[in-house]
């Protein structure tokens, strides 16, 4: 989750060890820094074989026009640290779909051409507090979480209006659009800020009735879930911001804890087919990339 948490919980910082489970090894293949400034999201662009990371570099909630684009190539060479600079706030989750990068932008999702590097759409929700997560499902419909208000909101047929709105979302963050329904992620219970009195876990909601959420099979609460990304085999893999740790979850909602880095995993990608998991560690300021063994 792109989001700056306040000192008392900023200092709970985890030194980077890597853990090794079953059918979940990773090795570290490299680490870049060079133009990244608190990166929250890495989307993968399967047409051109690149990488977008997004910066929030000023504040997260701050309309101060500071938030840009980055483009890396999946080899961790910069291709263009300020691809996007203008028309950006505090840009968080992206998603990619033909020639067009969604980007959630505070209030607003983002159209940006990928071909010109030109924001040529704000979808903006007046009564949005703090959109997060971008996905798009296979007929063109972008979904967008709305972390402080129990909130999803669609871009469908061409209008960005509440998709779902209820309090068993329980903050959603990472979402993953599936043939036939959402995935999301559940931060948790909240206190106060983005402290919790109970971690989240994975829930899902069938494209024909918003009105039903169900988890995922477990409901065994074990994170703070922020990114949630395919394996390619049938279950997921998660990060959680506070804790800085990867989990792979299972089909049915079961989590295990793969690996454990620094506080402020955001909201990662994985390349099945490639077998690379791309980090954004936001407090770090650096995209990690774990290549599966």
């Amino acid at each position: 989750m792109s989001l700056i948490i306040k000192s008392t919980i900023a200092a709970m910082t985890l030194g980077f060890a890597t853990q090794v489970f079953a059918d979940a090894a990773f090795t570290e293949v490299w680490t870049l820094s060079e133009g990244l400034d608190k990166p929250e999201s890495v989307a993968y662009d399967a047409k051109r074989e690149r990488l977008y990371v997004s910066n929030v570099q000023g504040e997260p909630l701050g309309m101060d026009g500071k938030g840009y684009i980055s483009i890396i190539s999946l080899e961790g060479k910069t291709i263009d640290a300020a691809w996007v600079v203008e028309g950006l706030n505090a840009p968080k989750g992206m998603d990619v779909t033909d020639d067009t990068l969604y980007v959630s932008d505070i209030n607003a999702l983002v159209a940006i051409d990928i071909e010109s590097g030109e924001v040529t759409q704000r979808y903006t929700a007046e009564k949005s507090v703090f959109l997060n997560d971008v996905t798009v499902d296979s007929k063109g419909n972008v979904y967008v979480s709305d972390f402080f208000a129990d909130t999803i909101y669609c871009l469908c047929d061409g209008k960005f209006d509440v998709w779902a709105q209820d309090a068993a979302l329980a903050s959603p963050n990472g979402l993953l659009a599936e043939k036939d329904r959402l995935v999301v992620g559940s931060w948790g219970i909240r206190t106060e800020g983005f402290q919790t009195s109970e971690t989240g876990y994975l829930k899902a909601i069938a494209y024909d009735n918003t009105s039903k959420i169900e988890p995922l099979g477990s409901t065994e609460s074990f994170a703070n879930v922020d990114g949630v990304e395919s394996d390619g085999n049938g279950g997921y893999y998660v990060t959680d911001w506070i804790a800085g740790k990867l989990f792979a979850v299972t089909a049915d909602g079961k989590a295990q804890e793969v690996m454990d880095y620094n506080q402020g995993s955001a909201d990662h990608e994985y390349i099945a087919e490639k077998g690379l998991l791309l980090v954004p560690m936001m407090l770090d300021k650096q995209v990690k990339a774990f290549k599966k063994n």
